[in-house]
């Protein structure tokens, strides 16, 4: 296996965590398990599993820090009663993901990348937020997340 992150790793994992949270949108609205899918994806693309994940979400405020499984899941779906502010991001839903990376750095096991990823509506309103994701690889060659910061971008009132 190699261990040695390349670029279209990168590429690769932001592309199937758009359609991860695009997913777990489909299956509320089909009244599916959407509450699995997610566990899936929290399972799938954070390091949860393999160490410590620093999560700070976008819509979250009082409990912002998501550094358990459990957490991060909630933020996904809510219906969490530790996280009352959670109301389901991925249950918007969203028709498409698509991210836009600044830049990236690449420090052979870890990479870092930051930008902006647009998150679409079933009403064609695209909801613009900046990002920062931190990476490492999992012994299967899988990138985890380990780093999670997003916002809304500033704004001066």
């Amino acid at each position: 296996m190699k261990t040695v992150i390349q670029q279209a790793d990168i590429i690769e994992s932001q592309e199937l965590w758009g359609s991860a949270i695009v997913k777990i949108g489909q299956a509320y609205r089909e009244n599916k398990d959407f509450k699995k899918l997610a566990e899936n994806a929290v399972g799938d693309f954070y390091g949860y599993d393999l160490g410590k994940v620093l999560f700070k979400p976008t819509k979250a405020s009082k409990k912002q820090f998501r550094l358990t499984f459990e957490s991060a899941v909630s933020y996904f779906v809510g219906d969490n009663a530790e996280f009352p502010e959670d109301k389901g991001f991925a249950l918007q839903p969203w028709k498409n993901v698509r991210f836009e990376n600044a830049g990236v750095i690449i420090n052979s096991a870890t990479a870092f990348a930051m930008g902006n990823y647009f998150f679409t509506d079933y009403n064609d309103v695209e909801t613009k937020v900046e990002y920062t994701f931190g990476y490492r690889k999992a012994e299967n060659g899988k990138l985890k997340i380990n780093l999670h910061h997003s916002s809304l971008p500033w704004q001066n009132l």
